[in-house]
């Protein structure tokens, strides 16, 4: 049953959330692989449209390798294309409050900043495996 409660929440969003959203998402990722220096910023921002297209029954965790490199690239993350990108979940998640229906997008939109903000050192995993570091996993 939760299953099929997830693929309908994720074809709404898809349709309300999802596609804009990745499409923000895959702007900056190509605009980090015009600047060559900033191509892993733009691989992770690959994932994370991936991601937003199709969030519900998957969960993103902190990648239990990462160190200092990622804590430094999501602070060059954060100010180069975080922010902004963080803006526009903001103003998705308002325009789906006004609706009963997109609340529980809404809700889902304000979780995702978080991997927004700081995509490097995280990893997209299936929700039912919430503590899976490896094995098949997409890592952000």
């Amino acid at each position: 049953m939760r299953s099929v409660l997830n693929v309908i929440l994720n074809i709404i969003w898809l349709l309300f959330a999802g596609i804009p959203m990745a499409l923000g998402y895959a702007v900056a990722g190509l605009i980090c692989f015009v600047l060559i220096i900033t191509i892993p910023w733009g691989i992770a921002s690959f994932r994370i449209a991936n991601y937003v297209l199709w969030p519900f029954g998957r969960t993103v965790i902190d990648k239990p390798t990462a160190g200092l490199g990622s804590a430094i690239g999501n602070v060059i993350w954060i100010i180069v294309a975080g922010i902004w990108l963080t803006i526009g979940h903001l103003v998705s998640a308002l325009a789906l409050f006004v609706t009963i229906i997109g609340i529980p997008l809404a809700i889902a939109e304000l979780k995702i900043i978080p991997v927004t903000l700081t995509p490097l050192g995280k990893q997209i995993v299936p929700s039912d495996r919430p503590f899976a570091t490896y094995g098949g996993v997409t890592q952000v």
